[in-house]
C-alpha cells in the first residue's frame, strides 16, 4: 500500500472495525509532530468510560494492523486513550451529542478581552456556533467557525 497523505483518515478506516469489535466508539485520530517526534493518537469512548485494558487491547490490535499496512513513512509513537472529560468537539455529531453541555471555546482573536469563552452550547450550524453565557439575564453569543480555534467540553468541579 502506498504511503498515505491523509494519515488520520486512513487510520480511521483501519480503526473502525476494531472499535466495533471491542464495543467502543472511535472518537478521534490525530497525527501530529511535536518537536522532532511524531505521534499517532487514537481516542476512544464508550458509555461508562474507557478503561486501561480496553486501551491496551485496542492498541495491540491497531499496532499489528499498522505494521502490516505500513501507511506512515516516518517513525512515530502510538498512543491509545480515552477521549477524556474535556474532549474536543470536531464533527457535527459531536456538537449534536453535546448540545446543551457547557463548553470551553478557544478563539483565534480576543472577544471581550479574552480568547477563551465558556458557556452552554446553544446552537450550531456549518458556519457558526452559539454559546449561552451564564449571566443574568443569560446572553447568547454567535461565533463564526472560522474564528474558533477549538471547542472542548468544560470540566467543572
Amino acid at each position: 500500500m502506498p504511503k498515505h497523505a491523509n494519515i488520520p483518515e486512513l487510520v480511521t478506516g483501519l480503526c473502525e472495525p476494531i472499535a466495533q469489535e471491542l464495543g467502543v466508539e472511535l472518537w478521534d485520530v490525530e497525527f501530529k509532530k511535536e518537536g522532532s517526534d511524531y505521534f499517532l493518537r487514537i481516542y476512544l469512548d464508550r458509555e461508562g468510560g474507557i478503561d486501561i485494558d480496553t486501551c491496551e487491547a485496542f492498541s495491540r490490535r491497531i499496532s499489528d494492523l499498522l505494521d502490516e499496512v505500513d501507511p506512515i513513512e516516518q517513525g512515530y509513537y502510538l498512543e491509545v486513550s480515552s477521549a477524556g472529560l474535556d474532549r474536543t468537539l470536531k464533527r457535527e455529531r459531536d456538537f449534536e451529542r453535546f448540545l446543551g453541555a457547557v463548553v470551553d471555546v478557544g478563539l483565534y482573536r480576543k472577544w471581550e478581552n479574552s480568547k477563551q469563552v465558556q458557556g452552554e452550547l446553544a446552537a450550531f450550524d456549518a458556519d457558526s456556533i452559539t454559546i449561552r453565557l451564564d449571566e443574568k439575564p443569560p446572553r447568547e453569543v454567535r461565533f463564526e467557525r472560522r474564528d474558533v480555534a477549538i471547542v472542548k467540553l468544560a470540566v467543572i468541579f
